[in-house]
């Protein structure tokens, strides 16, 4: 891995060269772009697929999507759960949350059939896959194994 690596800002956007040492001491920078911080200890909201296609695609770190909508009872049930996770995970991988009712063309792309499905993806890429809701111990487990 090189020394550097690309984070996409969830605030705007921008691209940003971050270091892998600070990442790795869990030092979170902050976007070159609109200066608001990269990390903040919650998972990003993708309202759309131009912010997915950004943040996923661009991303050089892993990304775990968690696919779900707010009519889902198991979706609100796992939120807390997944909110915690993004504490215990950033800044080395990025939470991202997705309402298949803002953005159904990603549900669709993704062949999302069943919510809560979380989706871990490196360098853009399905890495691999988990539908149900689960427990903060076992999405921090799911996501570094």
């Amino acid at each position: 891995m090189s020394e550097n690596v690309i984070i996409a800002c969830p605030h705007c956007g921008g691209l940003n060269r971050a270091p892998v040492a600070r990442l790795a001491a869990r030092e979170a920078p902050d976007c070159g772009r609109c200066h608001a911080p990269l990390f903040d200890g919650h998972p990003a909201e993708l309202a759309s697929a131009d912010a997915f296609d950004r943040l996923v695609g661009k991303t050089e770190i892993p990304v775990l999507v968690d696919f779900w909508a707010g009519w889902c009872g198991p979706c609100r049930a796992m939120a807390p759960e997944f909110a915690a996770a993004a504490r215990d995970l950033e800044p080395n991988v990025r939470l991202a949350k997705l309402d298949t009712e803002a953005a159904p063309e990603i549900a669709q792309r993704y062949a999302i059939r069943g919510i809560p499905t979380m989706i871990l993806f490196r360098n853009g890429q399905e890495a691999k896959r988990q539908s149900g809701a689960i427990p903060r111990a076992a999405i921090v487990a799911f996501a570094r194994g």
